[in-house]
């Protein structure tokens, strides 16, 4: 998505939140019909972003791990490369799911803001969420689902990812061609369901204003306030992972920390300035060969890195979720929290690089579900991604080298 579409997005939400402080000073005969327009008119942006979430989850999935079978089969630095990627992105997702209740205890929201905020956010529909959500046993017991359809209708999203991820290990173990045929035909779901998410998304600006007034109608200044306390705590999260890839290089590639900061100048500056992992390729692939890494081992797991591996994102996207429930006043249950960690995980796997309203959208909304959380305030954090999103590259750029540097020194050389 081009980021001039992500800056009239983040315009329209300001100017929504503004407009319905304005709203909010007029009487009830004007302020309430024009919440429920707004509220309509949000709300079909809304559902019509929902609608691709599961067939774009099935589709990505599917392409992701056969792809990424298919490359670790390739060699052995492909290999190592992806079990660090799993190991890395497991631990990023249960970071994200204990760091951000930590860091809403150490800096919570006014508690007037707050009260205010969930005035403004009173539309989403909190008790059909909390109905959804199973005892502990039922949570076990409905990991694997009777009804794939069923799972898939009633947004059960855990289930239906567990069942897609064996069904794509199962493409993995047929013969080629029809394992080709079956790729072939999810690759293509995948890029359909991308470009209508596209479409959506270009149209995003009217929704979230419509959004937008209904919360700042009812929530008043208080949601300037609390969108700008979401978007600092999300970012600490994200540089928690980043300062995690320092640690790897120190304990696991064997670089000295000054100079491993100073390799990644170039590539963390690209990074920022770009928001692209792929445009900070060549200043990675140049880092690493500055700090000692093989040219057979950069070749390699870097340009997997910049496809599959997107260090920040499960850390930042169960931030997310934590913080949307703490905005409604939901109090998760550990089981919650877990599926949530469990689904980010996964979700992580298949991870592509997109922008990141795409990535905010495909990625975060699982999460949401599985948690039995109401993704609606999604679509109004959708606008101010921006920000987030350049800490996202700085990690997963930092991150990508750090995990290159620790593969390159456990694959010995062929000479």
């Amino acid at each position: 998505m081009a980021s001039s579409n992500g800056w009239l997005i983040l315009t329209a939400l300001a100017l929504g939140i503004a407009a319905g402080v304005g709203a909010s000073a007029l009487g009830d005969g004007w302020r309430d019909p024009a919440i429920r327009w707004a509220s309509a008119l949000g709300g079909i942006w809304l559902d019509a972003l929902k609608v691709t979430v599961i067939p774009l989850i099935v589709a990505l999935l599917i392409s992701g791990i056969v792809g990424g079978a298919k490359a670790a089969a390739g060699s052995r630095v492909a290999g190592n490369s992806i079990l660090w990627f799993v190991v890395v992105l497991t631990g990023s997702a249960a970071f994200g799911g204990l760091m951000m209740p930590l860091l809403l205890g150490l800096f919570p929201l006014p508690e007037q803001a707050a009260e205010a905020l969930r005035a403004g956010l009173a539309g989403v529909d909190k008790a059909a969420a909390a109905s959804s959500v199973p005892t502990p046993i039922d949570f076990v017991r409905s990991v694997v689902p009777s009804n794939i359809f069923a799972a898939a209708v009633n947004d059960q999203i855990l289930p239906l990812t567990l069942f897609t991820a064996a069904f794509a290990l199962a493409i993995t173990k047929i013969d080629i061609p029809r394992r080709a045929n079956l790729v072939d035909f999810f690759q293509a779901v995948e890029q359909t369901m991308l470009v209508m998410i596209g479409w959506v998304l270009w149209i995003a600006p009217v929704g979230v204003f419509g959004l937008a007034f209904a919360l700042g109608a009812g929530a008043g200044a208080s949601a300037f306030g609390a969108v700008i306390h979401y978007v600092l705590l999300v970012m600490l999260v994200g540089l928690g992972v980043t300062a995690a890839g320092y640690l790897i290089a120190l304990f696991f590639a064997r670089w000295s920390l000054r100079d491993f900061a100073r390799a990644m100048i170039p590539p963390q500056a690209v990074a920022i300035s770009t928001q692209s992992s792929l445009a900070s390729l060549p200043a990675m692939v140049g880092a690493a060969r500055g700090l000692g890494v093989r040219e057979e081992n950069s070749d390699v797991t870097l340009p997997l890195a910049v496809a599959l591996f997107r260090a920040t994102g499960p850390a930042m996207n169960v931030a997310v979720a934590v913080y949307v429930s703490y905005w409604l006043g939901i109090e998760l249950a550990p089981w919650q929290l877990f599926a949530g960690i469990a689904m980010a995980s996964i979700a992580s796997y298949w991870a592509v690089s997109l922008p990141g309203q795409l990535s905010f959208v495909t990625s975060i909304a699982p999460i949401a579900l599985a948690m039995g959380l109401p993704v609606e305030p999604l679509a109004i954090l959708i606008a101010v991604e921006t920000f987030p999103d350049i800490v996202r590259t700085l990690g997963n750029v930092t991150m990508d080298v750090a995990v290159t540097g620790a593969v390159a020194r456990k694959t010995p050389s062929p000479d």
